[in-house]
């Protein structure tokens, strides 16, 4: 994007959320699994449901703006430990964790705020964190044109920590490197080190 004029970022999904329908549904699946909502305190239960689940999945609208890197800079420029709040697409229980991301500036820089901001623009729908973590260095590709791109995640899954194997403790690490970061050692050992992570596996 070389214009100076602001790209306005939306997910926009086809339909809005239509809450009444989704209490309904969240009732039936409650009182299928057999849990009773007829007590005051899980009465409103299947609303607030209903409520969060939409709130999980509406990130906030942003104004994407670069800026002419008039000075040249070409060193990397890295936002660390970004939170991360999303939702895993097969069992939609939360995954929660930090995000590094991180650029080589090219003929335009960005303002660090918006790299949170892109961060939550893709983790606000239910996710696999393979994904989420390719689609944040795929878009800053193709949107801010840098020399290179390096994203990594760590996050806790709770569909592993509070079912299944219940591996409480565990976090999943997921890296994808564009352009100078994955093509240059030297650079790529930079980022890894600044992001104090040490040998994920290069998507």
């Amino acid at each position: 994007m070389h214009s100076s004029s602001a790209l306005r970022v939306v997910h926009q999904p086809e339909t809005g959320p239509d809450l009444d329908a989704a209490e309904v549904a969240a009732s039936k699946f409650l009182t299928a699994l057999g849990i009773p909502l007829d007590s005051e305190s899980l009465r409103g239960t299947p609303r607030r449901m209903a409520e969060a689940y939409a709130e999980l999945f509406a990130p906030r609208p942003f104004d994407l703006t670069t800026f002419p890197n008039d000075e040249g800079y070409d060193e990397l420029v890295l936002a660390r430990s970004i939170p991360v709040r999303s939702v895993c697409e097969h069992h939609l229980l939360p995954f929660v964790g930090v995000a590094h991301v991180g650029y080589l500036p090219g003929e335009r820089i960005l303002g660090l705020s918006k790299l949170a901001r892109i961060v939550e623009h893709f983790a606000c729908r239910p996710q696999v964190q393979e994904r989420l973590t390719k689609q944040i260095a795929d878009w800053l590709r193709e949107h801010l044109l840098p020399k290179g791109v390096g994203v990594v995640i760590e996050a806790e899954h709770t569909c592993m920590t509070l079912r299944g194997v219940k591996a409480t403790g565990s976090n999943t690490v997921t890296s994808t490197l564009l352009g100078t970061l994955r093509a240059d050692a030297r650079s790529r050992q930079e980022f890894f080190a600044l992001t104090g992570i040490h040998g994920p596996t290069v998507h």
